[in-house]
């Protein structure tokens, strides 16, 4: 059976050169990169990931878990991160929570058992003993998107607030007072932070929150229709309704279409969590779009330079406001210029 070293002799490399071509590393010249791919198939050679496994005592395996695969900022979020990770030559064993705590225990669990070398999660609460129990002893961990207070592991995350303000801003200046949002859950750091920064950039404004205009949802589509009956049940129901996270936005506005009446014309609509399917809907939606795949990138990096032995960086990237047409907009108008990106070490 050949080896590694077999086919960099073949190809006139260095072994060195051949992991990377393995390992599908950007580094690697389209030349070289066919030079060693051709080798590969002259001898036949397979990589033994067991055997390397046991030399290393590494399986070059991250775990992701996710809080929900139907969501397409966490599909997106997932892609980015198999991405990044099969760069630096690792591979990643998907987890789907479901917006679950038990399942998301269930799955790290089960990763943990397979000897992964890093775990990246989003937690779906505020409290895991599992994870707790596991970062204490040692193993490589980062949270993106959601993070648990308390806990000393790294974050990789969007900092939605002044977004969130800008959008406010964005409202008032359309000439809309009366605001409401469909909460995430307020277990999760999102769901909590989403709510208090909009609070607070009404409260610039002078505009109240009134309980009545605080919808909780549970960052599913269901809970977007049910709470936007709510208000719209309402004997003065809001003139916007903000939904924290995509999918709730889409029950929001099935649930709108439901009672005969039009967005923006009887009622606006606007989203935290920005997809392609927004510029199809009529009309388009107004949105928060995070860096979904520059989170999952940087969430890779920081785990596995705490795989590595180097020390991991939390990373903090600004979401930003796409105005579109579903909050009474004009054809014409601009979007809201980019925020720049920074990066925050802690």
């Amino acid at each position: 059976m050949a080896s590694i070293k077999d086919v960099a002799a073949e190809a006139g490399v260095s072994v060195a050169t051949v992991s990377r071509v393995l390992n599908d590393h950007p580094s690697v010249s389209p030349a070289a990169r066919a030079t060693v791919l051709a080798a590969v198939e002259t001898l036949g050679y397979r990589p033994n990931a067991v055997a390397r496994s046991l030399r290393t005592d590494q399986t070059r395996t991250l775990g992701l878990v996710i809080s929900d695969v139907l969501n397409p900022y966490f599909t997106e979020l997932a892609r980015s991160v198999e991405e990044e990770a099969r760069a630096l030559g690792y591979s990643v064993i998907i987890g789907n929570a479901d917006e679950r705590p038990e399942l998301q225990d269930h799955h790290v669990r089960t990763l943990l058992d397979r000897r992964i070398d890093g775990l990246l999660v989003s937690p779906t609460d505020g409290g895991s003993p599992l994870m707790l129990d596991a970062a204490r002893a040692g193993t490589a961990m980062v949270f993106v998107d959601r993070w648990i207070p308390g806990m000393d592991v790294p974050v990789v995350r969007a900092d939605g607030r002044t977004a969130i303000h800008d959008l406010v801003t964005h409202l008032h200046t359309l000439g809309h007072r009366r605001l409401a949002i469909i909460a995430g859950p307020a277990a999760t750091t999102t769901g909590s932070e989403r709510v208090d920064a909009f609070r607070d950039a009404l409260q610039e404004y002078g505009l109240p929150l009134p309980d009545a205009y605080i919808g909780q949802g549970d960052f599913q589509a269901a809970s977007g229709r049910r709470v936007t009956e709510e208000f719209l049940d309402l004997p003065e129901p809001p003139e916007v309704v903000f939904a924290a996270d995509n999918l709730m936005a889409l029950g929001a506005l099935d649930a709108i279409r439901a009672r005969g009446m039009r967005v923006p014309d009887d009622i606006a609509l606007a989203a935290f969590d920005d997809i392609a399917w927004f510029v199809h809907t009529d009309p388009p939606i107004t949105a928060i779009a995070q860096p979904t795949p520059e989170l999952g990138r940087a969430a890779v990096r920081a785990l596995v330079d705490r795989i590595e032995g180097r020390p991991p960086q939390s990373v903090t990237l600004p979401a930003r406001l796409v105005v579109r047409r579903s909050c009474g907009e004009s054809r014409g108008e601009p979007p809201h210029p980019s925020l720049s990106p920074q990066r925050s070490n802690t």
